[in-house]
């Protein structure tokens, strides 16, 4: 969408304080209204466009385009008839990605559960303007006694507690609630919601079909699964731990020729990398020189696990659900060598978690390093 129509996707903050056309702008993902690369009625007209493309008028919208793209080539501006050729393009790889779009569902989201392994996977398309404008799955963790219809109305629920609801909603399962729901539904957005469970004809297809999915990717999720649950196995006897870890921080410090001075921190479970537990450290330490890389990991440390004590108590405070990622780590491994290892050893001795988790220093030479 990006690269069709050239909206901004700036903040308010960030496209006022513009001196000069971002990236986007360079590799032509936007048409650079900050700095008036674009004037306004041009850019007006390309947000009139998106709209109109996702209000459902897109065959109209490519017959714009190749007009637009063909008055170009007849004035020899052939740079102009570039871009509109590039945003046909893109426009139609949009739709034939688009997968099935139905002819008896204009609005409407289609829910379907599968359940597998001890594990479910709630599947979600979304129709709007009688196309399929993507799809989801997620990953609901429950009892595995409990139903899978069960599991879906529960998850409903949450789902549309913080966005609007369309008129239509098409469940795989009968959720034994379904009145309640539409009614629920229906006051939430001051329109009639419907909410069913289709028997037959296309509605029917269309669940199977999102059924369908909801089993394909719950069965990559369970292949997944055992695939990290023998790295993860694999790493308990590469370095001779006592259980098998279930949360791994890894640490690292960078900086730009001794400024801008940053920590990152990434983390890995039993489900892979968890990336919404990702954490950057911005330095704040004014006593540090420049590049000084044990100072910034002692800061790093100090900030992360403080807070973490703080908020969350001592590790031995800390019950883990089985499959969950948990709190505190098992497992610390520091890009760096023996310093930067002793550093973080020490650091942590002085608030008195030298022996709450393993730590492993991991450094580049003739054959990779490690020291735990």
């Amino acid at each position: 969408m990006q690269r069709a129509f050239l909206i901004r996707t700036c903040t308010d903050s960030v496209f006022d304080g513009r001196s000069r056309p971002c990236l986007l702008h360079q590799i032509k993902r936007c048409s650079g209204p900050c700095t008036g690369e674009v004037n306004e009625e041009e850019y007006a007209k390309l947000v009139k466009e998106a709209k109109d493309f996702l209000s459902g008028k897109s065959t109209d919208m490519q017959k714009v385009l190749a007009k637009q793209m063909e008055a170009a080539s007849v004035d020899l501006d052939f740079e102009r008839a570039a871009i509109y050729r590039d945003r046909l393009s893109t426009l139609s790889h949009v739709q034939s990605h688009q997968g099935i779009n139905p002819q008896s569902v204009t609005e409407a989201d289609v829910f379907a559960v599968y359940q597998s392994g001890g594990m479910i996977c709630i599947q979600v398309f979304f129709f709007r303007t009688g196309q399929n404008w993507g799809n989801r799955a997620y990953f609901p963790r429950a009892d595995k006694t409990i139903e899978p219809s069960e599991v879906l109305g529960a998850f409903l629920g949450q789902f549309y507690d913080d966005r609007p609801c369309p008129r239509h909603i098409l469940l795989s399962h009968d959720t034994g609630e379904i009145d309640l729901l539409a009614e629920a539904f229906s006051t939430k957005s001051d329109y009639k919601v419907h909410v069913s469970v289709p028997q037959r004809g296309e509605k029917r297809e269309l669940v199977e079909h999102v059924g369908t999915n909801a089993r394909e990717a719950l069965e990559r999720k369970l292949a997944e699964t055992s695939t990290q649950a023998k790295l993860m196995k694999g790493l308990q006897e590469a370095f001779g731990l006592e259980k098998t870890p279930n949360r791994i921080e890894v640490f690292d410090n960078s900086h730009i020729q001794g400024t801008n001075a940053v920590g990152g921190m990434i983390v890995a479970g039993p489900d892979g990398f968890a990336k919404n537990q990702y954490r950057k450290f911005n330095i704040k330490s004014e006593d540090l020189v420049p590049s000084d890389d044990y100072g910034m990991m002692r800061e790093v440390m100090q900030r992360r696990f403080s807070r973490l004590v703080k908020e969350y108590g001592m590790p031995e405070e800390q019950t883990i659900e089985d499959g969950e990622i948990g709190i505190w780590p098992d497992l610390l491994l520091i890009d760096g060598g023996l310093g930067q290892l002793n550093v973080v050893y020490d650091t942590m001795k002085e608030m008195g978690l030298e022996k709450a988790v393993t730590m492993v220093g991991i450094a580049k030479g003739p054959e990779t390093r490690c020291w735990a």
